[in-house]
């Protein structure tokens, strides 16, 4: 009886490692989807998935899933490095997010939490329905996401929440992000944290604060490679807004447009440093301007209450 079972259990082990191996060969590292497609699929270009979320299991970490069509896509909940890449061309690959959050990334339940690295590349994220979505993304435990070529619309809470509560950092270049409860939000709960967001080329539109920044947050925001680029920061409440306990908050400002918001600059606390931007056709150009401090090239005119940064000037430092 010993010997059968000792047989026996052997030869489970064997099973086991096995199926380990088929499932891992069964991860490649570029997946593909297509409105025609199908999940039972293995997600290769000629035999493709419906779904991100399809795919995802499908996909090796530190992989890619493309899109071939246009389409609706689905949300998605990442645990791993991975880059999902909408494509272009006749159209972008999209996500509906009725009722839901578009992304989420998080992988606190890992074993190596707060270490992966996603990129969403070229997708709309579109949170219509008649329940509106609650945020387009939402980056709860990671290292560090991209966000490039994006459109971020249609959501009753955030466009982009990070509150990772680790040195997470949050890259969003060529996007634009328009009728959300809060453009992009950032706060960490965790004393020594900070949560980093480096913004290039992006356009906030139609939101309660462009751009609110909680405690332990850093943030540095710019136009494009060219002069002639700037970030656009408008028709919001407020353009950006530093609240919460305003605990070690620090912003950046180059090259970009606050205009047309209820205010421009909120500045309740922290410190704001701007140099080339254009606040005009605010009621209020900057709140509590002795938290802002500027290099002097600046154009802010035109508002109701044109107040200038009280700081002293940073070139005269």
């Amino acid at each position: 009886m010993s010997k059968t079972r000792i047989t026996l259990n052997a030869l489970t082990f064997v099973l086991f490692t096995l199926a380990l191996g088929v499932f891992a060969q069964a991860q490649a590292t570029r997946t593909w989807v297509s409105g025609v497609g199908d999940d039972v699929n293995p997600c290769s270009r000629t035999a493709p998935c419906k779904t991100f979320a399809g795919a995802i299991s499908k996909t090796a970490a530190g992989g890619e899933i493309d899109v071939l069509d246009p389409g609706g896509y689905g949300t998605l909940t990442i645990t791993k490095s991975i880059t999902v890449d909408g494509g272009t061309g006749s159209g972008w690959g999209s996500t509906l997010a009725s009722g839901t959050n578009g992304f989420i990334i998080n992988d606190s339940l890992s074993g190596a939490p707060n270490t992966i690295v996603v990129h969403l590349r070229n997708i709309s994220i579109n949170g219509a329905g008649t329940t509106l979505g609650v945020d387009g993304i939402r980056f709860l435990s990671g290292k560090a996401l991209y966000v490039e070529n994006c459109r971020i619309f249609r959501f009753s809470g955030d466009g982009i929440e990070m509150t990772t509560g680790t040195n997470a950092q949050l890259f969003v270049k060529d996007s634009t992000i328009s009728d959300v409860g809060e453009g992009i939000r950032l706060t960490s709960n965790v004393a020594g944290q900070f949560n980093t967001a480096i913004l290039e080329n992006v356009n906030i539109a139609r939101a309660g604060n462009g751009v609110n920044l909680g405690d332990r947050s850093r943030l540095t925001m710019r136009g494009g490679s060219s002069q002639l680029m700037s970030s656009l920061v408008a028709g919001n409440s407020g353009g950006l807004k530093q609240g919460g306990g305003a605990n070690d908050i620090i912003s950046h400002l180059i090259g970009v447009n606050l205009s047309h918001n209820g205010t421009g600059i909120i500045a309740n606390g922290g410190s704001v440093r701007v140099t080339n931007i254009y606040i005009t056709n605010c009621a209020t150009s900057i709140s509590t301007p002795a938290n802002v401090a500027s290099w002097g090239d600046s154009m802010i005119v035109d508002n109701g209450v044109n107040n200038q940064p009280g700081a002293p000037d940073l070139t005269k430092q």
